[in-house]
């Protein structure tokens, strides 16, 4: 399994932002867009999602010439967002900001869900990924990753780590490392990052695989220690913490990602004039160092380039919710 992940991931992550050319489609979308539009966050205002979906969306209005408004239809792990997006008329005036969760965990997660997800969407651009970091309690006897690792295969069963939620990237982010490890760890879920960050702190939580922009200030701080970036390269935010694959992992990946989609029929000249929007908007000087503020690798790729990014990430995560036992009614 590591070797399939590494293999289905290693050619998309590094995406470079080049904008293309002009193509006979530019006619076809030459009267799109004509009116405002609308980016449907399957979340509440505030996370991550949220933050980056009005980043991306003021950029792709000035790329547009048309306001890009941001609607939260939070609810249903987001389901509820997804479905809006889905009820609309398939024309680009209403476009899916979606994230790992909603484009991928929730095709394994949910036993009854509504749509095939991989159906209802086509993709429009990749806009970044955030990379998730190993982090350990202080009190913890792990100062490395490879220590950890021979700590849980010594104690398989006694270590346990936190998650945003059963479901979540962090849930399974925590259970493909112990997976990998070969050494069992407790999962125990919270209701979001902040009280499972303060349980870790605290040594009452032994590992948690959270976001760069939720435990950078707690590393710094010396509140928590930092084993490991799961990009392939290393975070300019924690230029001094290896990658997984430095630090005796190789092959353990894991980003939350936010990607731009539409409903599926929309017409492909007008997906071809989104997909210029976006990544012209990721490209932008203003908008890319907004992205990097909000811990963001910016991408900005291809329709195609998404597609099969997307593709990738369905073959990793699905059989890892599975083997978590992880499921929505």
């Amino acid at each position: 399994m590591r070797r399939s992940r590494r293999r289905v991931l290693s050619s998309l992550l590094c995406a470079p932002i080049l904008l293309p050319p002009a193509s006979a489609q530019d006619a076809g979308a030459a009267a799109f867009p004509s009116r405002p539009l609308r980016m449907v966050v399957p979340f509440a205002p505030g996370g991550s999602a949220d933050i980056v979906a009005r980043i991306t969306a003021q950029g792709m209005s000035e790329a547009l010439g048309q306001p890009v408004a941001v609607e939260n239809r939070g609810g249903g792990g987001g389901v509820i967002g997804s479905e809006a997006v889905i009820a609309a008329p398939a024309d680009g005036y209403t476009l899916a900001f979606h994230t790992a969760s909603s484009a991928v965990l929730n095709a394994g997660l949910y036993r009854n869900l509504p749509f095939d997800i991989r159906r209802a969407f086509a993709p429009v651009s990749l806009v970044g990924l955030i990379p998730n970091v190993v982090v350990v309690s202080p009190r913890l006897p792990a100062a490395t990753l490879r220590e950890l690792v021979e700590l849980l295969r010594r104690e398989p069963g006694r270590r346990t780590y936190a998650s945003s939620g059963p479901g979540t990237i962090t849930h399974l982010s925590g259970h493909m490392l112990a997976d990998m490890a070969g050494g069992a760890m407790v999962h125990v879920p919270y209701r979001g990052s902040g009280p499972a960050n303060a349980d870790l702190m605290a040594g009452r939580i032994d590992v948690m695989v959270d976001t760069l922009s939720s435990t950078i200030p707690f590393v710094r701080a010396g509140q928590m220690r930092a084993l490991a970036v799961s990009s392939r390269e290393r975070s300019a935010a924690l230029p001094d913490v290896p990658t997984a694959a430095e630090a005796g992992l190789p092959g353990y990946e894991s980003y939350n990602w936010h990607a731009v989609f539409v409903a599926a029929g929309t017409p492909a000249a007008v997906i071809a004039r989104l997909e210029r929007a976006a990544r012209a908007a990721v490209a932008s000087p203003a908008t890319n160092r907004r992205l990097v503020e909000a811990g963001v690798e910016p991408r900005g790729t291809t329709a195609a380039e998404l597609e099969a990014f997307w593709d990738a990430q369905m073959k990793v995560w699905i059989p890892i919710v599975r083997s978590s036992g992880a499921t929505v009614e």
